[in-house]
């Protein structure tokens, strides 16, 4: 199966260089690119997308902001943050907005091929150096310990979600079927009042379930 992404990057040369990186994988077609996220959204209505590498330092609209956006209204499209900046609060944010990894532009081809797979896989990569510094962020705790309305399966899904396991890893690891897996995220958002499973990520995290 081939996937469509956009690129939105602004110094031009680095969108031409990550073309021609990610277009190495048969599985990946650019179809789209842009230089802002004003321009991303423009290019999300006239393109079906499957997946956005987004930078987030941009012109006009940042990728944290074209994030949301692009959230609001394909649900259903992965994004990847791609960033020179190795800034933890970047990386909380673009996650709380919905993003499906983060990944700094030091990364070398494999591991940002990886990264993109594992995306589209429903599993979340957070580049280690941005993750050390993320992680006590989100563990520190500003309210006592809720109690969570899950079912014990429903719970045990969410710490594996937690720990960036795919929907096939979850399955495969509990022995249920990947159909099965995806009610039972579907039941846990619902209950949370979450969006999308980098939420219930992060819930995970911050309810050291993961």
């Amino acid at each position: 199966m081939g996937y469509n992404m956009l690129l939105v990057e602004d110094q031009a040369i680095v969108r031409s260089g990550l073309k021609m990186m990610i277009e190495q994988d048969s599985a990946f077609s650019v179809v789209a690119e842009a230089e802002n996220g004003e321009e991303a959204i423009r290019q999300m209505e006239q393109h079906i997308i499957d997946i956005v590498i987004m930078d987030i330092r941009m012109p006009i609209m940042n990728g944290i902001e074209a994030t949301r956006r692009i959230k609001e209204r394909w649900k259903d499209v992965y994004i990847l943050i791609l960033t020179t900046f190795n800034d933890d609060e970047y990386a909380v944010q673009a996650l709380r907005e919905g993003a499906d990894g983060f990944l700094l532009k030091t990364a070398d081809p494999d591991k940002l091929l990886q990264a993109i797979h594992s995306c589209l896989s429903g599993g979340m990569t957070i580049h280690e150096e941005v993750a050390a510094k993320m992680m006590p962020k989100l563990l520190k705790k500003s309210s006592p310990k809720q109690e969570i309305p899950l079912s014990n399966r429903e719970l045990a899904i969410t710490k594996l979600v937690g720990q960036g396991r795919t929907n096939k890893e979850i399955a495969e690891e509990l022995h249920l079927s990947i159909g099965t897996v995806k009610n039972h995220i579907t039941q846990a958002l619902h209950k949370l009042e979450l969006r999308d499973r980098t939420q219930l990520a992060i819930f995970a995290v911050k309810n050291d379930l993961a």
